[in-house]
């Protein structure tokens, strides 16, 4: 297997876990000092880690690949996201409802390791199906 197959493995692997919550493997796939960018901000995995652990605990986010792109160490992800409000989010109340977005994430993998990830989703789109915003 090919280095830019081995990185793609290690998107995947971070997709399984993430979806099936699963924060020990998570954070096992990212390097120490991962650097991680997001719709929130930017920080360390140990900023990441809480607000994933409620985007799968408030949001029942899943994720499903559509696509990915390898270029040497660079992965890049399309996502069919979805999810339900099912508990309160950063201040905002369950709803119930669902949703549905297209994501992408940009990862930069070395040795094995996510050093560097960039996520960007539709959030607006997602607030307004949860029931969030007019």
């Amino acid at each position: 297997m090919g280095v830019e197959q081995k990185n793609q493995e290690v998107v995947r692997a971070y997709v399984e876990a993430m979806n099936a919550g699963d924060f020990d493997k998570l954070e096992g796939l990212f390097a120490k000092d991962a650097d991680i960018h997001g719709v929130l901000g930017r920080g360390s995995l140990a900023i990441a880690m809480p607000i994933w652990r409620a985007l799968h605990s408030s949001l029942a986010m899943h994720l499903e690949i559509e696509a990915l792109a390898t270029d040497g160490d660079n992965v890049v992800a399309r996502f069919r996201e979805t999810g339900r409000s099912v508990g309160e989010f950063r201040g905002q109340p369950a709803t119930g409802n669902a949703y549905e977005v297209m994501a992408m994430e940009w990862f930069v993998i070395r040795d094995g390791y996510i050093v560097d990830r960039w996520g960007v989703r539709d959030s607006g789109m997602q607030a307004r199906q949860i029931g969030w915003q007019a």
